[in-house]
């Protein structure tokens, strides 16, 4: 038997399943917590921007009272909302999509809203427009954050709103996806069970997963483990017949249907479909590592961090002075790193260790924690009593601010690796040298010294050809909470 031979025919199974509403209802649930969290937000920042602007009193304008102007544009943020598909099940709680619609419905009724006013000649408050479309916007990416981190907790301590998946295929595919659902439990795809072509041995399993049986028992596989989602591997051997009629079954029954491809760490701007012949092309975009986007992100961050010198500066003087109190030695460390293109340069560091640290690393290479081409030790002895605290909250990595202004690094990119480590780089690690390190990136606010050396590498790998603006700011974003939270710190 192969696996041509799905049986596709219509069953009573799978159509109870229909009739009974077929998909889970956790989905629809969770749109509906994040409608009521939109509708809270604005309701509080309409009226605050009108009290803000006006105070109690109620001007008019063109015979119209501002409080129904405020309680329309109440209204049509709303519905703004809904036209850009800020709801939709498949893009709530997933990715950086779901902010860029939020902020795509704001921006979408400012420039309708002050089209409006160009056009009719109304004249309405700057102030208030202004205030509420900064403030609301702000706040519904705040409230939508918030509701996200409470999913994703509640998925890793629960496993309950989170998709239960079948697999079909086999082999390292199949082994691979499991073990990146695994890896992130957050994003609520729960393995449930594999389906092996009959090619395989029953026996193979996948650690705890059970085996399903073969894409012939795919319907009853279905039903017996309450699957609300069939993953197709690339070694399920599929031919676009199948596929095709599986996906209309599945369909009919409410269970959905992904493929994942042989592409990997690929985000989705970069992929396009394309249509040819009757065939789904996919389209992969190449990495941008130049351009005008890439000059755009030089300057701002070349603002930024100025801006955030002048605005830390105290900080940076009151840590100056508790470095040098608490140990002898200067209190900036000086460190030669790699950067874009294999550059070297000068990395600058609060010093949080002793100043004869380098001397001893030798003597400390057995208690190395760390894989790859790490050195890492979690109670590293040659670290200072300051020095402990400066990286518990990552303060010791401000001085780096002087480097992003002077273009050796960014605010957001690789881990700035050190000399000897890039000596030791295989082929893939080495196109982490193709843009600026950064002060803060994936490895940041994924794990920091926790993460794997095979796991840091990709999440660079990943940055490096997949990076944004909408990524850089999303990343700004969680390193916050990263730092606050502390884990990996050391």
């Amino acid at each position: 038997m192969t696996t041509e031979q799905i049986a596709l025919s219509p069953r009573a199974p799978l159509r109870e399943r229909a009739r009974d509403g077929g998909r889970r209802p956790w989905p629809a649930a969770y749109a509906r917590i994040v409608l009521a969290l939109d509708v809270g937000i604005l309701a509080v920042v309409v009226p605050a921007a009108y009290l803000g602007r006006f105070g109690w009193r109620a001007p008019a304008v063109s015979g119209v009272p501002y409080p129904s102007l405020a309680l329309g544009l109440f209204a049509f943020w709303l519905l703004a909302l809904r036209l850009t598909r800020a709801y939709d099940p498949k893009v709530v709680g997933y990715g950086a999509e779901e902010y860029r619609r939020v902020t795509n419905g704001g921006l979408g009724l400012a420039a309708l809203v002050a089209t409006t006013c160009y056009l009719t000649g109304l004249p309405l408050a700057r102030g208030f427009v202004g205030a509420a479309f900064a403030i609301g916007t702000f706040g519904l990416l705040a409230g939508r954050y918030a509701a996200r981190r409470r999913l994703h907790r509640r998925r890793t301590t629960h496993r309950d709103w989170s998709h239960r998946v079948l697999i079909l295929g086999g082999g390292p595919p199949a082994a691979e996806l499991i073990r990146r659902f695994r890896s992130e439990p957050y994003t609520g795809f729960h393995v449930v069970g594999v389906c092996l072509p009959d090619s395989e041995a029953a026996p193979v399993l996948f650690d705890d997963v059970p085996f399903a049986g073969t894409p012939a028992a795919i319907r009853e596989a279905i039903t017996r483990l309450d699957a609300d989602t069939v993953a197709v591997t690339a070694s399920a051997g599929l031919s676009p017949a199948a596929l095709r009629r599986l996906g209309w079954e599945l369909h009919a029954s409410g269970v959905d249907l992904v493929v994942a491809p042989a592409l990997a760490d690929i985000a989705g701007p970069r992929i396009h479909t394309r249509p040819v012949a009757g065939l789904p092309l996919i389209h992969v975009e190449e990495p941008e590592l130049g351009g005008p986007r890439r000059v755009l992100k030089a300057a701002a961050d070349c603002v930024l961090a100025l801006s955030l010198t002048a605005l830390f500066a105290p900080v940076l003087a009151v840590i100056v002075v508790a470095v040098r109190l608490d140990s002898r030695g200067p209190a900036i460390f000086r460190q030669r790193r790699v950067g874009r293109d294999g550059r070297e340069f000068t990395m600058y560091k609060f010093r949080t260790m002793a100043v004869d640290a380098e001397s001893r690393r030798a003597a400390l290479v057995a208690a190395n924690e760390s894989d790859g081409v790490l050195f890492k030790i979690r109670a590293d002895p040659r670290i200072t009593r300051a020095g402990r605290f400066l990286r518990r909250w990552s303060l010791d990595e401000l001085p780096q601010l002087l480097n992003v202004v002077k273009g050796e690094m960014s605010l957001v990119g690789p881990r700035p690796p050190l000399p000897d480590e890039v000596a030791r780089y295989g082929e893939d690690a080495v196109r982490r040298l193709l843009v600026p390190p950064g002060m803060t990136g994936l490895w940041q606010v994924s794990g920091r010294s926790d993460l794997s050396w095979e796991d840091a590498v990709r999440l660079d790998l990943y940055y490096v050809e997949n990076w944004s603006i909408a990524a850089d700011l999303t990343i700004l974003w969680k390193t916050a909470g990263a730092v606050l939270r502390g884990r990996g710190a050391y």
